[in-house]
């Protein structure tokens, strides 16, 4: 009895359809009798009413005529019922042919999911290809959507390492190298299809990618193009092997680092481009590995490392250009490894170790150029390790370490070119290590002490150039440490200007403290 009510239920709806399609072309049937009615009428009406030729009688020619006119009215009505009689028809075919591949698809989709969970690798590895299949045969965007939220998630179940693995364990052994090359093919598939232009019928460019929580040993993105949509790394551990993102595109969306953890592999965005979108290492963890954005280019986007930390390995921004989009270091911890910006390019862009601890390690903007960019050390904390801008370039824009804390370690301007920049020391305070401006250039820029406390320390401009540029040390509270002008040249008297004797000033001819 109860089996029975389903097919009445669709029954039911199939009359009413019929009923409704009857009643349309009932309408349309009266509408277009009417209408030729209307118009055999003001034909006939016209005859006389619009001073027209008179005719004592109708002769059978005229009223053949009308005939003709008011019957090619009621054919036009017949083809405008017949077309939307036919766009009914292909209405209800199509939702047919949907709901028919719709149910082909989760019937193929039920079965693809079983294989994941087989304990054999071959079985694994044919779920993972049906799935992609179903994904490129989807009839919706929606249902792609969620065979490619399958693949993501087979790749966040839990999985052990091989350095993780029992030493000794043969078997142990095999089972990971099996389940690493179905995951190395998810990987795969996921970038293939990414290659693929946006009007290919099985591109997946603009879906959501869920790698959260995701253990990598290893993977190629290379030349993948991330457009819009999401692709999330939120926890991922990079414990081994090479993930590449050589030469990969990103253009809007995010890409989620946030809190990864980079531990003894090499993660490549080797001439990678990133265009309006936000790349986001927030808390990320680097120790031992190398983060590689040589050669990449940022624009109309942002770089966050903001409370990141780095204790070993390598990130490396070498060559890489950003125009107009800020890098942020904001509260990073820096206890050893290296961030290389050595010969990158700032145009108009903004580089923020605000607040920022060093310890240790090293920063380098070796040769690096900036155009109008400012490079923000507020409030940051030196209390070793190296922050090197030897033979940087600035053109315009600032430096700034308001009130930063220079207790130890080296700050490195040695062989810089400031082009009217501005670098900024104000209410900084110096009890140790070193600051070096030896061989500087200044044209037309200033450096700014106002208000520093310097009770130890070093601040070298020995052998600096000076073209018009000013040295402001008003209101500097000098108990101690030093400031060398040793051999530095290109300044007159009165571009250094001081509030109170300075018994660390070390001065050479032909300078002089003004009177």
């Amino acid at each position: 009895m109860t089996s029975q009510i389903p097919r009445r239920r669709q029954a039911e709806r199939r009359g009413l359809r019929l009923w409704n399609v009857g009643l349309v072309l009932a309408l349309a049937f009266t509408a277009a009798v009417l209408t030729a009615g209307f118009v055999f009428y003001a034909g006939w009406d016209l005859l006389g009413a619009r001073q027209l030729q008179k005719q004592p009688k109708l002769d059978s020619k005229t009223l053949f005529d009308l005939v003709k006119l008011s019957f090619g009215v009621v054919a036009g009505a017949g083809a405008l019922v017949a077309l939307v009689v036919a766009y009914r028809r292909q209405r209800v075919d199509e939702d047919g042919a949907l709901r028919d591949a719709t149910r082909l698809h989760t019937e193929r989709f039920t079965t693809a999911v079983s294989q994941l969970g087989d304990d054999s690798a071959a079985v694994r590895l044919g779920g993972v290809h049906a799935l992609a299949g179903l994904a490129d045969d989807a009839p919706t965007r929606e249902l792609r959507q969620t065979c490619v939220d399958v693949l993501c998630a087979y790749l966040r179940l839990p999985y052990t390492a091989e350095a993780d693995l029992p030493a000794g364990d043969t078997s142990a052994h095999h089972a990971y190298l099996s389940l690493r090359e179905v995951r190395h093919t998810v990987i795969r598939l996921v970038r293939d299809h990414l290659r693929l232009p946006s009007e290919h019928p099985h591109s997946w460019r603009g879906l959501h990618l869920d790698f959260t929580g995701v253990v990598f040993d290893g993977g190629d993105f290379s030349r993948a193009v991330f457009s819009s949509g999401t692709v999330d790394f939120t926890g991922a551990k990079f414990s081994s092997g090479r993930v590449d993102f050589i030469g990969a595109e990103f253009s809007g969306g995010m890409v989620d680092f946030t809190k990864a953890v980079f531990c003894g592999t090499k993660v490549d965005f080797y001439g990678a481009e990133f265009s309006g979108c936000v790349v986001n290492f927030s808390g990320a963890e680097f120790s031992g590995s190398m983060v590689n954005f040589s050669g990449a280019k940022f624009s109309a986007g942002g770089v966050g490392f903001t409370t990141a930390v780095f204790s070993r390995g390598m990130v490396n921004f070498s060559k890489a250009e950003f125009s107009g989009t800020p890098v942020s270091f904001i509260e990073a911890e820096f206890s050893g490894g290296t961030v290389a910006f050595t010969e990158a390019k700032f145009c108009a862009g903004t580089v923020a170790f605000s607040k920022a601890k060093f310890s240790a390690g090293t920063v380098s903007f070796t040769r690096a150029g900036y155009s109008g960019g400012t490079v923000n050390f507020t409030e940051a904390e030196f209390s070793g390790g190296t922050v090197s801008f030897i033979e940087a370039e600035f053109s315009g824009g600032s430096v700034d370490f308001t009130a930063a804390n220079f207790s130890g370690g080296t700050v490195i301007l040695a062989k810089a070119h400031f082009s009217g920049a501005t670098v900024a020391f104000i209410d900084a305070h110096f009890s140790g290590g070193t600051v070096d401006f030896t061989r500087a250039q200044f044209v037309q820029g200033t450096v700014d002490f106002g208000s520093p406390e310097f009770s130890g320390g070093t601040v070298d401009f020995t052998l600096a150039n000076f073209s018009g540029g000013t040295i402001d040390y008003n209101s500097a509270i000098f108990s101690g440490g030093a400031v060398d002008f040793t051999l530095a040249s290109g300044m007159c008297p009165a571009c250094i200007s001081l509030s109170s004797p300075m018994p660390g000033l070390t001065l050479s001819d032909p300078w002089r403290l003004p009177a």
